[in-house]
This record gives C-alpha cells, structure tokens and sequence, in this order.
C-alpha cells in the first residue's frame, strides 16, 4: 500500500505550499505522544517541516467517535490537500466523508474487511496506508496469558462497544481461540470510566482469573485507569500496547 502512495509523492511535494494537511485520529494527543512524534519525525525526513513548508490541521476526537464526522466535514471545507487518518474509527469516518481527497490511514484493524480499500496490493480508490493487523493478536495475547497461568479456567475479553466494526471481530476471534484452548470466556464491554468499574467488578463476581484489553481508543484514552484498576483487584491482565504496562497494568 504504501508503494502506491509513493507514486504519487511528487505531485503532493508541489502543493506543500499552498494547502494544509489533515492529521485525524479519534484518540487524545496526549495518548499519542510518542506516535506524533514519529509522525512529525517522518515528514521532516520526508522534506517538510511543519510550520514552514507544509500546515498541519490536528483533530484530535478524544475518544468520542461520534465528533469524527463533524471533524472530518470541518477539513474537507478547508480544502486539506490530504487526511492522514490514525486509528480505526478515523479512518472510516474519512472514507465516509470524501471520496475525492487522499487518505492516508494507519491502524491496526483489516482494511479490507471493513471495506477501506479493495486490496492490500491494489487499494483503489482515494484511501491507501499501513495497518499492524493488530485486531487478529487479540486471540495470541489470549493463549500467552494462558500459558502464564495454565490453571485459569474462566477468562474475559474487553471490549469497546462503540467500535462496533473491530469489537465484533475481535470477540469472534477471540472466542474461537478459548474454544480451542478449552476456556470460558466472557466478553465484558466497556464505554465509559464508570463501565471500567463495573467491568472489574464483574470479574470477581465470574471469577475471571485473566483478562484481555482488546485494542480500542477508548482504552488507550484511560490505559492509566484500566492498569490501576487491574493492580487494585489483583487481576492479571494482558494489553494492546506499551503504554498499559508502562502505567503499571
């Protein structure tokens, strides 16, 4: 995907100057730190410094997918010249508002399955980008946890409501794979920090001996609450990313 972009680089080096870009991701900027950093580390390697050469329009949802569509319309009537969409649910709010300027996402959800693009080799249309297929570890995070505790017979799998398209599919998965590994598994959801709490108390009224965080931008948004909540109620639990365990999960 990304050779298809590169393609078309040099007509996007000539309109540097005279348009501004669209940086789109439905979490907070301070749960993206070090992303933006890499981010505005690639464009300076890539000739633009933002500021100079180059305007970057930021939106940040904030975790509240329901702004992106309103974020995403406020851009297109700017006239960005292009929309570099982070994350899952921005990268669809995109696709839905404009089929005309670039997108350029990054996520960690199949493109193709949830109808972004046509192909990883031929994507089509105006969207192209990178993906981790990060959806499809939620079940190897599953059977490490398992294999950290062999004796844990019930097990739970969070996940974000909101984000219906990954949720879906990542409880599949995941319920496939306890199946297989001869667990019972309870798919717990969460959408608010007073869901959080309830989620954890539910876990000590199934005796859930072992959780997984499915990947969300919701979670992301509050790995410090999540990793204190599983430290509080002694729960052993396994993340998306590093920030989790870094907040002490």
């Amino acid at each position: 995907m990304a050779q298809q972009w590169r393609g078309h680089s040099r007509h996007r080096r000539r309109a540097a100057c005279t348009a501004d870009r669209g940086f789109v991701n439905g979490a907070s900027a301070q749960s993206y730190g070090r992303e933006l950093a890499a981010f505005l580390k690639g464009l300076s390697e890539a000739g633009y410094v933002d500021g100079e050469n180059v305007v970057v329009e930021y939106r940040w949802a904030d975790g509240q997918n329901d702004r992106l569509p309103g974020i995403l319309a406020e851009l297109i009537h700017k006239q960005v010249a292009v929309i570099a969409a982070t994350s899952t649910p921005a990268a669809l709010a995109a696709k839905a508002a404009t089929t005309t300027i670039p997108i350029v996402l990054e996520m960690g959800g199949d493109p193709v399955q949830l109808g972004l693009v046509a192909s990883l080799d031929h994507p089509g249309g105006n969207v192209t980008g990178v993906t981790q297929l990060a959806v499809g570890l939620s079940p190897k995070r599953l059977q490490l946890l398992h294999e950290l505790l062999p004796r844990v017979r019930i097990m739970a799998f969070l996940v974000h409501p909101d984000d219906p398209f990954i949720a879906e599919s990542q409880s599949r998965e995941v319920r496939s794979a306890a199946r297989d590994l001869g667990l019972e598994l309870h798919v717990l959801n969460a959408s608010s920090v007073s869901d959080l709490h309830a989620v954890f108390a539910k876990l000590i009224e199934i005796r859930a001996g072992g959780l997984v965080v499915g990947g969300s931008v919701f979670f992301a948004n509050h790995s410090e609450q999540l990793a204190a909540l599983a430290v509080q109620h002694a729960v052993p639990a396994i993340y998306a990313s590093r920030p989790f365990a870094a907040a002490g999960g």
